[in-house]
């Protein structure tokens, strides 16, 4: 539906309504379309999902429509001394527990037992730049030890001077008003608007586009969530898909490794949406539209237009446009009595960190041209025997070579290969070393896999004419510069 442009500074001339041709009959209006209750909400993609879909071209009076079942919540109400504001747009991503609307199956299928904490499970500062060509994702550990702004306890409806706490617990004690308030207290950076949603609507929300493809290069088995994954690629539906981005004993980083996964899927089911038709398939686009805006809870200035003008803006979103990081982290299990373990920012760090969210800079620094390529297996774990498969001297030494030189443990020693006419280079490969044969491939553009049952460990490259360069491609990484950052089109799959 084409969107109608808008403007709240100029009035636009009445229209003119066509009159009848003779003779027939003047068209009645079509009957209004009765609206369904949506079901389901996004949990960590709501606002970057929202722009996407708004930029698709739906209609004013569609958006319209949905945006009257988002619950309002007044986020902002009769807040002082707020931080100064900046360039772009600041939006406080809030996931809360919600499990008492998980059926029982479910919960003991995904692990989800015990009573609802009713307090925030995840928060992330969305910011979104005034190009609208940048989105920066800054997540804030749930455990980071925070002092709350004096307020009034929303269940005792006692009144508390500022106090100790674990971030997450604002929630529980002042709802999302003591949470927007406690963090532009610790971050300085004034919060434009507010959203949150719950476990249930995420993994609704993650079933409806058909799942998100993650991939590890290490298993991943957490026994508190259920989450048992291999090494390798994966398409995560909904029940999946949270216990990837809840699992907290996968290893050592606990809970900030938990958030890494969180911004990897993030960016993953951003490229889900925008690069898989959905947008384009009518029944498809609907559903997702109600899904990331049919059961939010925003605050009250989030409306259609402000939803529209930014969408517009950003037709050319893509993983490509989102970095996500973490706030820096100085001291770890820093303890409070009467709160626990807590995790203290680096005051410096996050100081820089905040400052560049103000000031509308990106995090990353530039990229090379030609950035490596993530790949499963890392080039230092893959044998490589080069054969030359054409009639051209020398090539297999420069195939050697240049793979050496990436990283993969070649031989050193190519041979030639029976045959001299390869046209397409070819990786060769025993089926059980399947990962690798794709990490090796990768760094080769265009060669063909052939699958060699006993073939071994080692994989084979027999060289065609085709051959140009080498790709760098690498194992995953935590991130660049001084906090850690990663770019949507980094942590995909290779």
């Amino acid at each position: 539906m084409p969107t109608p442009p808008r403007s709240p500074r100029t009035t636009a001339a009445p229209r003119r309504r066509p009159q009848p041709s003779p003779g027939r009959a003047p068209r009645r209006p079509a009957p209004p379309v009765p609206r369904r209750k949506p079901r389901w909400a996004l949990r960590a993609v709501t606002t970057l999902s929202v722009v996407v879909l708004a930029s698709a071209g739906i209609g004013h009076a569609v958006m319209s429509s949905l945006e009257a079942d988002i619950v309002r919540v007044d986020a902002f109400k009769d807040m002082k001394n707020r931080p100064q504001a900046g360039h772009g747009m600041n939006v406080l991503l809030v996931g809360t527990d919600g499990r008492e609307k998980i059926s029982p199956e479910e919960r003991r299928k995904y692990r989800l037992g015990g009573a609802p904490c009713h307090c925030t499970d995840t928060m992330m500062i969305v910011h979104i730049s005034e190009d609208r060509e940048r989105a920066s994702v800054v997540s804030l550990p749930r455990d980071s030890y925070a002092v709350t702004p004096a307020h009034v306890d929303r269940t005792t409806g006692r009144r508390h001077e500022g106090h100790p706490v674990k971030l997450n617990a604002a929630y529980a004690e002042g709802g999302p008003q003591l949470t927007v308030r406690t963090v532009e207290s610790m971050t300085k950076v004034k919060i434009d608007h507010y959203l949150e949603v719950d476990f249930t609507s995420f993994m609704k929300t993650v079933d409806v586009v058909g799942g998100v493809r993650i991939c590890t290069a290490t298993p991943m088995k957490d026994s508190y969530t259920g989450l048992d994954l291999p090494a390798g690629r994966h398409t995560l539906a909904g029940g999946e898909a949270l216990q990837y981005v809840r699992a907290r004993h996968v290893d050592g980083a606990s809970d900030l490794g938990r958030m890494q996964r969180q911004q990897r899927f993030m960016a993953a089911l951003v490229d889900r949406v925008t690069s898989s038709g959905i947008l384009l398939n009518p029944m498809k686009f609907r559903d997702v539209t109600r899904a990331v805006l049919g059961s939010v809870r925003a605050d009250k200035g989030f409306g259609t237009d402000e939803m529209l003008d930014l969408g517009r803006a950003m037709r050319n979103f893509s993983p490509s446009s989102s970095e996500f990081t973490t706030v820096p982290i100085g001291r770890m299990g820093f303890a409070v009595e009467g709160v626990g373990s807590t995790l203290k920012w680096d005051p410096a760090k996050a100081e820089r960190l905040f400052r560049s969210l103000r000031e509308d800079q990106p995090l990353s620094v530039p990229r090379a041209h030609n950035p490596a390529r993530i790949v499963p297996v890392a080039p230092q774990q893959i044998q490589v025997q080069v054969e030359n498969g054409t009639s051209t001297p020398g090539l297999g030494r420069r195939v050697d070579a240049a793979l050496a030189s990436t990283g993969f443990r070649t031989t050193r020693t190519p041979v030639n290969s029976a045959t001299t006419d390869v046209k397409r280079t070819i990786v060769a490969y025993d089926p059980r070393w399947d990962r690798s044969a794709k990490s090796l491939a990768a760094a080769l553009p265009g060669s063909e896999l052939r699958p060699v049952k006993g073939q071994g460990a080692t994989l084979k490259v027999i060289a065609g004419s085709d051959f140009e360069r080498v790709q760098r491609v690498r194992a995953e990484e935590p991130g660049q510069g001084e906090y850690g950052v990663v770019r949507g089109d980094e942590v995909g799959c290779g």
